[in-house]
Formats: C-alpha cells, structure tokens, sequence
C-alpha cells in the first residue's frame, strides 16, 4: 500500500538536505518503507523519522511525516 498525499492525491514526496535547502532527495512510501527513486540518494540522504518535515513532489502540502500516516 502506497501513501497519498492528503491534498492532491500524490504519491511521491521529498525531503530536504538539512545542510543545503536546495539539495532535495525524492521517495515514495510503499508498505510503510522509503523507497528512493535514486539509488545514490539512498544512502546519502538525511534519516526520515516521524518528525522529520517532508514535502509533496506535486503540490504544497509539506508536514511531519508522522501525519503522512
């Protein structure tokens, strides 16, 4: 089961590299894993915990991923 965004329905979200704001790493949610859509990214990216604020790739919902669930 894939997460949705609660305003417009998307299933891809990003979260921001806390030391470089323009520096962003995408991912869906399915089972309730993040799943990167770059390999790379995977193991550069910062950690996504219930408190971390994470974004929709589509609209501009953001909140703790936490409220994603």
């Amino acid at each position: 089961m894939s997460m949705k965004c609660p305003d417009c329905g998307a299933q891809r979200f990003f979260v921001k590299d806390p030391e470089d704001q323009y520096n962003i790493f995408e991912f869906d949610v399915k089972g309730g894993k993040i799943c990167y859509s770059d390999k790379e990214s995977e193991s550069d990216s910062p950690e996504v915990i219930e408190e971390t604020e994470i974004f929709c790739d589509r609209c501009a919902w953001h909140d703790k991923f936490k409220n994603l669930k």
